[in-house]
């Protein structure tokens, strides 16, 4: 499998992602016909090699009308005023009086792209983007995304650099995208609505659940687009995954920035293996005078909870006592959950947490008919391989009803396979 892992390490804006896709080898050519399809009068996008702090890259610039955007401008979620002294990654809307001042509901936004001559998947996925913009800015607004009029992000530009990110990818061959941590600047930003804090609140509305980490750069190094775009077609957050490198592309920002450089990195490669990956907080406590009665009752509480695992190992602790390392898995999200649980039911007086990165196969789900009532079932997928594994709850709820042995339910589930599922 192809994929493309985006380095974040200064942030990232539409602009930048063309600039570092252009820069990885997609055919600029290839990307303005794709961008012909849209059917929007005067977009033309160009690309010139310059470069940051002695690394060579690509500068995306878009023109609308004929008109190049300035540099040193950028739009918003929120509504971003045109000569706001943000990190111009992006670009003003002023540049053209048709749009300068035009105002957008979702609906025309997504009517224009899916009536375009682009691919259903381009489509698909370009609509989903902004999708993601406008929940965003509902959420920040307190209105219904149908309501919400999107000003700046819904100009022709913002439609060029979310749909060139999608189309491009496409172009290059991409089946999955990964994506760093994101790293935001910090300070304030000029908008319509007043001064707003870096990150802005579109930002991060779109960056909920997602790694994310604020630097001392004085500047805005994740735009509203930007995060939408890789919000929406990231698989995870995180390390790269094991691949074959075989491209390497750098986008530029429009300026130089003294704390680091200004780029965002594309690497494209193929997967070694076809494993997928996310990450969990593993969660500890070692006790030593709690009575065992009390564990049964607690994994129940912490899966319910929606921990991953629980599971107790023997130790020795201090003085030589016998104890137990209680451990639970979870999602990083229900953290808060896991410790409140754990120590109230329990006689640990603190615990330890870290992240940890998991490896996994990919995964599917199907429901066979057996003699006795249906059975889910689960699918491990390993390249060309299958591992099926009945759902114990399905087994024993209808060994028990049919009074039968658990493993004959088991080996009933085995037998439902579809032929062309069997191992």
């Amino acid at each position: 499998m192809r994929i493309a892992y985006f380095d974040c390490f200064a942030g990232i804006s539409g602009d930048m992602v063309l600039g570092a896709l252009v820069d990885a080898g997609l055919d600029p050519g290839l990307l303005r016909a794709e961008m012909e399809k849209l059917d929007l009068p005067g977009i033309d996008l160009s690309f010139e090699r310059t470069s940051r702090q002695a690394i060579a890259a690509t500068l995306a610039r878009v023109r609308l009308g004929g008109e190049l955007i300035p540099p040193g401008e950028e739009h918003h979620l929120e509504h971003l005023h045109p000569h706001a002294h943000g990190h111009a990654h992006e670009h003003a809307h002023e540049h053209s009086h048709e749009h300068a001042h035009e105002h957008h509901h979702l609906d025309e936004i997504l009517g224009r792209i899916r009536h375009s001559r682009l691919d259903e998947e381009v489509k698909e996925r370009a609509c989903r983007v902004y999708q993601r913009l406008a929940e965003a800015e509902a959420q920040v607004h307190g209105v219904p995304p149908d309501q919400v009029h999107l000003h700046e992000v819904g100009a022709l530009d913002a439609v060029a650099d979310i749909v060139g990110a999608v189309a491009g990818l496409r172009l290059l061959g991409v089946e999955r995208v990964y994506s760093s941590a994101l790293r935001c600047g910090t300070g304030y930003v000029d908008c319509a609505h007043g001064r707003y804090p870096v990150p802005v609140p579109g930002v991060l509305a779109l960056c909920r659940d997602v790694p994310f980490e604020q630097t001392g750069v004085q500047a805005e190094l994740v735009t509203p687009t930007g995060a939408a775009i890789i919000t929406t077609l990231a698989a995870s957050f995180g390390p790269a995954p094991p691949f074959r490198q075989e491209r390497v592309g750098y986008g530029a920002g429009r300026r130089d920035l003294a704390e680091l450089p200004n780029l965002l990195r594309v690497r494209i490669g193929q997967t070694i293996q076809t494993w997928a990956q996310d990450r969990a907080v593993l969660v500890e406590a070692n006790i030593d005078d709690m009575n065992p009665e009390v564990y049964g009752y607690l994994g129940e509480r912490l899966l319910e909870q929606g921990a991953r695992d629980v599971y107790l190992t023997p130790v020795y602790m201090k003085k030589g006592r016998p104890g137990t390392l209680l451990s639970v898995l979870a999602d990083e999200e229900k953290l808060e959950a896991v410790v409140e649980i754990l120590l109230g039911e329990t006689t640990t007086l603190g615990v330890r947490f870290h992240p940890v990165e998991r490896r996994k196969l990919e995964r599917a789900s199907l429901t066979v008919e057996t003699p006795y009532g249906p059975v889910r079932v689960k699918v491990g997928i390993l390249g060309e391989r299958r591992r099926f594994a009945p759902e114990y709850e399905d087994c024993a709820r209808l060994a028990r009803q049919h009074r039968v042995p658990l493993l004959e339910v088991y080996e009933a589930a085995r037998a439902a396979l579809p032929q062309e599922e069997r191992p």
